[in-house]
C-alpha cells in the first residue's frame, strides 16, 4: 500500500506544484484570484489520480475487491504523500526565488485594500493585519501546515469519494489477464 502512497502521491505533488507555478508565471501576480482558481482546477484534475491509484491497488492488490476502508487508506495515502510533495516543492520554489512570490502577494494585497473605498482607520487596519499575516507566513513552522491544507482536504474528499465508488466490484472491472 505504502508504494502506491508514495508513487502517485509523489506524482501529484510535483505536477501540481508545477502547474501551479507555471500559472503563476504566466499570469503573474498582478491576478491572484485567477491564478487561485486556475491553481485549484489543476488541483481538482491532477488528483483524479488519487481514483487511479486506488483502482491499481484494487486490481493488482486484491483481484478487482476492496473494502472501503482498506480503499480509503490508499486514498488518504496518497493525499498525504501529494500534500508533503506539494510542501517540499513550495518550499524549494520559495527559497530558490528568494521569497519573491511572498513579496509580490503583499504588494498586490496591499494595492487591492487601498483601491478600495475605506476610511483611513478601516484601511490601516486592513494593512495592519496583512502585515500581521505576512510576518507570520514568513515563518516555516506557520507556512508549511498551511500550505499543507491548501491541497490535503481537497485530497481527502476525492480519496473518499474514490473509495466509495471503488468498492463497488462492478466498477471498471478488473481486466483478466490474456
Amino acid at each position: 500500500m505504502f508504494r502506491y502512497a508514495l508513487t502517485y502521491g509523489s506524482i501529484i505533488g510535483v505536477v501540481i506544484i508545477a502547474f501551479m507555478i507555471a500559472v503563476m508565471l504566466v499570469v503573474g501576480t498582478d491576478d491572484l484570484m485567477t491564478s487561485e482558481i486556475a491553481g485549484y482546477a489543476v488541483m481538482l484534475a491532477v488528483l483524479s489520480l488519487v481514483f487511479i491509484g486506488i483502482k491499481r491497488y484494487r486490481d493488482v492488490e486484491h483481484g478487482g475487491v476492496i473494502k472501503f476502508g482498506q480503499a480509503a487508506a490508499v486514498g488518504i495515502g496518497i493525499a498525504v504523500v501529494a500534500a508533503v510533495f506539494y510542501v517540499i516543492t513550495w518550499e524549494v520554489f520559495l527559497y530558490a526565488t528568494d521569497f519573491a512570490f511572498m513579496q509580490a502577494y503583499g504588494d498586490s494585497m496591499r494595492a487591492s485594500i487601498e483601491a478600495q473605498s475605506l476610511s483611513d482607520a478601516e484601511r490601516a487596519a486592513q494593512i495592519a493585519e496583512l502585515e500581521e499575516g505576512m510576518v507570520m507566513y514568513a515563518n516555516p513552522l506557520f507556512r508549511m501546515p498551511i500550505t499543507f491544507i491548501e491541497i490535503f482536504p481537497v485530497g481527502l474528499i476525492v480519496a473518499l469519494i474514490s473509495a466509495a465508488i471503488l468498492r463497488n466490484a462492478k466498477v471498471l472491472p478488473a481486466r483478466a489477464a490474456a
